[in-house]
C-alpha cells in the first residue's frame, strides 16, 4: 500500500468511528427489535395456521365436489337408461295409443325422478358446502378464543 492511500484510509477510518450510543438508547433500540421480531414470529405462525386451514377446506371440497360429481353421473346414467327403454317400449307399442299411453307413463314418473334427482343433488350441495365451510368456521372461531 502506498503511504498516500495508507493516510487516506486512516482519515476516512477516524471520520466514521462507532460513535459511543447511550445505554438508554440502546435499550429503547433492542427493545423495538424484539417486538418488531415477536410481531414477525406471530404473523409467521398466524399464516402457517391460515396456510394449513386454506389446505384443509381444500381438501374437504375437493372430496365433496367429486362425490358430486359421481353423483350426477348416476343420475345422468339412470336418466339416459330410462330414455332407452322408453324409446325400446315406445317403438313396441302395437298402436298410436298404446304410444301415446306409454309417453303419458313414462313423462310422469320422469318428472317425480327428476324432482327426486334435484332434491338428492341439493341435499348432496349442501352438505358439500357446509363440510367445506367448517374448517374455515374452526379456525375462525379459534383464532378469536386466543384472541380474547
Amino acid at each position: 500500500m502506498t503511504d498516500a492511500f495508507k493516510a487516506f484510509q486512516d482519515q476516512f477510518t477516524s471520520a466514521f468511528k462507532p460513535m459511543d450510543v447511550p445505554a438508554a438508547f440502546r435499550d429503547f433500540a433492542e427493545k423495538g427489535v424484539q417486538s418488531y421480531r415477536e410481531g414477525f414470529e406471530k404473523l409467521k405462525a398466524s399464516a402457517e395456521q391460515t396456510s394449513d386451514l386454506l389446505e384443509g377446506t381444500y381438501s374437504t371440497a375437493t372430496k365433496g365436489v367429486a362425490e358430486y360429481n359421481l353423483k350426477s353421473l348416476e343420475i345422468l346414467r339412470t336418466n339416459i337408461n330410462s330414455a332407452f327403454d322408453f324409446c325400446a317400449s315406445v317403438l313396441a307399442a302395437k298402436n298410436a295409443a298404446e304410444a301415446v299411453e306409454l309417453s303419458s307413463s313414462h313423462l310422469r314418473t320422469q318428472f317425480e325422478t327428476l324432482s327426486e334427482q334435484a332434491k338428492e343433488l341439493a341435499a348432496l350441495a349442501q352438505k358439500v358446502a357446509a363440510e367445506s365451510s367448517e374448517p374455515i368456521k374452526a379456525g375462525v372461531e379459534k383464532t378469536l378464543r386466543t384472541g380474547a
